[in-house]
């Protein structure tokens, strides 16, 4: 009996040793990290595309409102409130597309020169492919920004839309402004960890500055028959 005993736990003592449990451990925990890394490179990922959606739709509102009011301080014309609102619509998008697709272009050229460049001088053997293909996409960056400013954009529009008297209209265009400019700020801090208070008064503020400014400069320019 001891020595069945002893035999037995020789054996195991050698299938202990050819399948140590802290390598498979250590070799679960990697695999474990690992997706926990892909998990949250991806989310990082969403987030800044989220970001910069509500920067699009912020500067949609600010632009398309402050082109509203600067014509209204002009022209009391409903439409051409809205008209002018419209035109700034289509600009605005059409020139955050561009710019977002020649920027992105720029990018993935700056990042496929260094990749080539690496697998020259031997850093790579292969997986080039796989890092082309997660490169973003400067066609869906184009069309993510213009539609982001267009969605921004077009809350001014139907505030003004519906409304005859310029004084209303005008005041519900500037309140609808500051609610969704608040709201903008609200979404950018809480995805850049910020505070809350402090991010959504900047936004609001900044927003509202750039209506005033606007508004203040073309009926000074009606005053003055320039």
């Amino acid at each position: 009996m001891a020595v069945n005993d002893a035999t037995n736990n020789n054996k195991m003592v050698v299938s202990d040793a050819e399948n140590p449990p802290t390598a498979a451990m250590a070799a679960m925990n990697k695999c474990d990290g690992g997706g926990m890394e892909v998990d949250e490179s991806d989310l990082a990922g969403r987030a800044n595309w989220l970001r910069a959606a509500v920067l699009g739709a912020n500067d949609g509102l600010v632009s398309t409102a402050s082109l509203m009011l600067g014509v209204s301080a002009v022209k009391h014309d409903v439409r051409a409130m809205v008209v002018s609102g419209f035109a700034g619509l289509l600009a605005g998008a059409c020139s955050m597309a561009i710019g977002e697709y020649v920027s992105v272009c720029s990018q993935r050229d700056v990042e496929l020169a260094q990749q080539a460049q690496l697998a020259r001088d031997g850093g790579k053997e292969g997986g080039e492919d796989q890092e082309a293909q997660a490169l973003p996409s400067p066609a869906q960056a184009a069309a993510a920004s213009a539609l982001a400013f267009s969605v921004g954009a077009l809350l001014p529009l139907l505030a003004a839309g519906f409304i005859v008297g310029y004084k209303l209209r005008v005041a519900v265009v500037v309140a609808v402004a500051a609610l969704a400019l608040a709201g903008f700020g609200y979404v950018g801090a809480v995805l850049g960890r910020a505070p809350v208070a402090k991010s959504c008064a900047r936004v609001v503020a900044g927003g509202l500055a750039a209506m005033a400014v606007t508004f203040g400069l073309m009926r000074l320019f009606r005053a003055t028959g320039i």
